[in-house]
């Protein structure tokens, strides 16, 4: 019911789009009609042109956020279970954190040229902050009474991590996983738009730059429909793992 709710206000603005066309018509190389570019969408499906490149976009965005999302959590409980460390690499974090992924394309094309090891590599950077940080911080935010329990059953720093600290923080660290995926499909896209010839990026400028705009906006509603759809299936996800702590975050 929320679902339909939600979608009240795009469908009224496509009726309304599609009203205005044709009652006025759109002389534009820059716009087109609703029912144009579902037709253009049903083409790409059709010829598989749009499928090939969503497989494109999405290898490379779930390559890179494997590697980012999985060198992020692997620092963040170093830095969470050792503090010292932590500390002693504060500065050089807080320097690169706040750099744009799109910023180091130009070394990732000299390092690993076109393709997907170029756009995987800055996927995973920018994967890698958020999760590290997120991954760090519910390390950090743990009931010290549970870490006094580790200390009473004299348990190994592997028996403390795996027994404690690892239930404990799972739940925020798959609110980092959703984060990071949805940082993984923008960075996607937009490596491919600025300089990677493949994916919806790619298509998405090609169909803008040749003046199809019916394709163009074909490709740009598929992206969101993705990351809807990808949001979408995070959050059923977590609520069928950590039911009680989705509740808990809803009733806060």
């Amino acid at each position: 019911m929320k679902a339909l709710k939600g979608m009240a206000l795009p469908l009224a603005l496509l009726v309304l789009w599609q009203g205005w066309a044709s009652v006025f018509g759109i002389h534009s190389d820059t716009l087109s009609a609703p029912v144009d570019i579902f037709a253009a969408f049903v083409t790409g499906l059709s010829d598989g042109t749009i499928l090939e490149a969503t497989r494109t976009t999405l290898t490379a965005a779930a390559g890179g956020l494997l590697l980012g999302a999985g060198l992020g959590t692997v620092t963040g409980f170093v830095f969470g279970l050792v503090p010292v460390i932590s500390r002693l690499t504060r500065i050089t974090v807080e320097v690169l954190r706040p750099v744009p992924a799109v910023a180091i394309l130009p070394i990732a094309m000299l390092v690993f040229g076109f393709g997907y090891a170029m756009e995987m590599a800055i996927i995973a950077f920018a994967c890698f902050f958020p999760v590290m940080l997120l991954t760090e911080g519910a390390i950090r935010q743990m009931t010290p009474r549970l870490m006094e329990v580790a200390r009473v059953m004299r348990l190994t720093t592997l028996q403390r991590t795996s027994k404690i600290v690892l239930p404990a923080v799972l739940p925020r660290m798959f609110v980092a996983l959703r984060l990071a995926a949805g940082i993984a499909l923008i960075v996607s896209v937009t490596v491919e738009i600025a300089a990677n010839p493949q994916g919806l990026g790619y298509r998405l400028m090609m169909a803008g730059q040749s003046l199809r705009p019916a394709d163009m906006f074909a490709t740009l509603f598929w992206i969101g429909a993705i990351g809807w759809t990808l949001n979408w299936c995070l959050i059923r996800t977590e609520r069928r793992l950590f039911p009680f702590h989705t509740l808990r975050r809803n009733e806060e």
